[in-house]
């Protein structure tokens, strides 16, 4: 896939915002202790460690959901399906969390698992994150601090929003060709369709799985669901695979902006735009009495119409 100055600076403008954003969540639900779980079936990538990281991975719940931060050493887990339902049709899972903590059971396993119930063998890519304070206190005391605020009002309305600083997205994206490069090789053994591997990730996720389609070489993504994600506007790679994406219209992502969807559609790429009344930020699979809710279902069907489940097609 191309791989451009202008690609890498928008993706990684837009995928800090994430990080603001997801910031700005956390301040709503209190931080609790959790212990480290155990991981038996997640496979090291060994795409290295973390420059300047004071800390150790370490886990909390938030929201009731098992969190992990500083992140260091990348995995890959596999969600296999049952070999009955097996279709060969691959998704790589990128959860999200601003890129300082990743929302491992609410955006990895619970989405691998149901991924695996329709027969797709699901891999959740636990990436490495940028550093946080080592202990949970200071960490609290981090995600307290208020967002970025807007600046003086003007006539520009750009200037309206938050401001949205630069990332550097080489360790992740590093993780996550790493991740796509061992499908690839164990293929036969975990019965993958390489011509038919996808990637989906939700918040920062969503902010990962643009910046690999906008700029890696090596990961050729037959198709992409980015979920609640920033929506600004992108220059699209000429082999760039047909999008799937879903936002809430209460999601302080969400800015009444649609230029990732319009450089889609203008560059002639197959695009499926989700746009729903509710369901807030971070809701995974869904939350109850959301119309965000059947976000899924509607990415099954769309995957059987553009014929992504081949064996499943005619159902």
């Amino acid at each position: 896939m191309s791989n451009t100055p202008i690609n890498l600076a928008k993706s990684a403008i837009w995928s800090i915002l994430f990080l603001v954003a997801t910031s700005g969540t956390a301040q709503d639900g209190t931080i609790y202790p959790h212990e480290t779980p155990n991981e038996p079936n997640a496979i090291p990538l060994e795409t290295g460690g973390v420059e300047d990281q004071p800390a150790s991975e370490t886990w909390f719940r938030q929201w009731g959901d098992p969190m992990a931060r500083n992140i260091t050493k990348a995995t890959l887990t596999p969600f296999l399906p049952d070999p009955e339902k097996a279709n060969g049709t691959t998704v790589i899972v990128a959860p999200g969390g601003g890129f300082r903590w990743l929302s491992l059971g609410n955006e990895g396993w619970e989405v691998a698992e149901a991924l695996a119930e329709q027969g797709i063998t699901a891999f959740v890519l636990k990436y490495r994150l940028h550093p946080t304070p080592e202990s949970l206190d200071d960490f609290r005391a981090s995600m307290e601090r208020p967002a970025t605020p807007p600046a003086e009002s003007s006539d520009d309305e750009s200037e309206t929003r938050p401001e949205r600083p630069r990332s550097n997205l080489s360790n992740q994206l590093e993780d996550a060709e790493a991740a796509y490069a061992m499908i690839v090789e164990r293929a036969e053994e975990w019965g993958v369709d390489t011509s038919n591997i996808g990637m989906m990730g939700f918040s920062a996720g969503a902010g990962l799985t643009m910046h690999s389609t906008l700029n890696s070489k090596t990961m050729d993504l037959a198709f992409i669901a980015p979920i609640y994600g920033g929506l600004n506007e992108v220059e699209v790679p000429e082999d760039a695979p047909p999008m799937f994406n879903v936002i809430a219209a209460d999601d302080f992502l969400f800015y009444g902006e649609f230029g990732l969807i319009e450089s889609w559609h203008k560059a002639g790429k197959p695009v499926e735009f989700h746009l729903y009344q509710n369901g807030g930020h971070g809701f995974g699979l869904g939350n109850p009495d959301r119309t965000s809710n059947r976000w899924f279902d509607a990415f099954i069907h769309w995957l059987k119409v553009n014929k992504f489940l081949v064996s499943n097609s005619e159902e």
